[in-house]
């Protein structure tokens, strides 16, 4: 309850997909959103002595010792506990938690495009609060853009940087195509720079597309061919309208569709030359049953806690010791 983390938002935290096969579950890009993690609890001053390995193998852990072979989301959290009421957030003590989760689609009815709309919020700037840094008291800028769209009838919210330039969605970078190049806005117009950002940029540049990240105008929006959001959570998402305005045919454009389809290749485990972005979970097969039991909800409740909470923890303090 007196967590300074929940009163002031003084956390930072990551999103992470693991895919399942037929062969093992794989993690998609571990250790760049563990790097991420650790810069963004730099930022801020917090003391998270986890080394990047220490945080990734803690992660692969808790997945198998949970035996997950399903789809998943992995939410790593670095928060502040209780320390008082100060703001000074270097006296309160710093936690650390992993929390994986089922999941397949950020968005409900599995849309194949979203109405979006350019919300009246701006997107929190440099000169105050740095978006660099994935913090948890950012994501309320976020959400008031987020309430706002779906209010208002639409799937999702475009915010603009403090300078009127397109920064990114509630929860995603975004890309537009104009005469089939990609654009996409820099890191200095408020955005975060996204792991699912970086793997399209690469990916573009395999496929010999030509990508330009530079400022953005609102009414380029209204007059791209394409647009698009990246993000862990929304994987390629494509954008249909624009402030009821219809982008190209009003359907995944072309360019959209081939960095998709790539990008599936990629997490799917179907290009070699990207394999090592994917961690796998399991030594063995997953088709061979493992000896190890499994953390059961039944055994947790004996000890009279939370059967969810203590099986992230046993698993990941069992390697780090914070």
């Amino acid at each position: 309850m007196l967590s300074h983390a929940l009163h002031y938002g003084t956390g930072v935290f990551e999103g992470i997909r693991a895919y399942a096969r037929s062969d093992n579950v794989y993690i998609f890009r571990l250790k760049e959103h563990m790097e991420r993690l650790k810069d963004s609890a730099k930022i801020y001053f917090m003391d998270l002595k986890n080394s990047v390995d220490d945080l990734c193998s803690a992660t692969v852990e808790l997945i198998a010792k949970n035996e997950m072979r399903c789809q998943t989301y992995i939410r790593p959290i670095v928060f502040k506990g209780f320390g008082g009421i100060d703001l000074n957030l270097t006296k309160a003590p710093t936690h650390v938690a992993i929390c994986p989760f089922k999941f397949e689609s950020y968005f409900e009815n599995q849309k194949s495009g979203l109405d979006t709309c350019v919300s009246s919020w701006r997107r929190i700037s440099d000169v105050s609060t740095p978006p660099m840094a994935k913090a948890c008291g950012h994501y309320l800028n976020c959400a008031a853009a987020k309430v706002e769209a779906n209010l208002n009838g639409y799937d999702e919210a475009i915010l603009l940087d403090s300078n009127g330039f397109v920064s990114e969605g509630t929860g995603e970078n975004i890309f537009i195509v104009k005469d089939g190049k990609l654009v996409t806005p820099p890191l200095s117009a408020s955005i975060l720079n996204g792991i699912t950002r970086d793997t399209v940029i690469t990916l573009a540049s395999e496929m010999c597309v030509q990508v330009a990240e530079r400022n953005i105008a609102r009414a380029e929006l209204y007059t791209c061919d394409e647009a698009f959001f990246t993000g862990t959570a929304v994987e390629i998402m494509p954008i249909l309208t624009v402030d009821r305005r219809q982008i190209g045919d009003g359907k995944m454009g072309v360019l959209t569709g081939r960095v998709k389809t790539f990008y599936n290749k990629v997490i799917a485990g179907n290009v070699e030359k990207y394999n090592s972005w994917l961690t796998p979970v399991y030594v063995r097969s997953v088709k061979q049953a493992r000896t190890e039991p499994a953390i059961t909800a039944e055994t947790s409740l004996k000890h009279g806690v939370d059967p969810v909470l203590e099986k992230f923890e046993m698993s990941f303090w069992h390697e780090t010791h914070l």
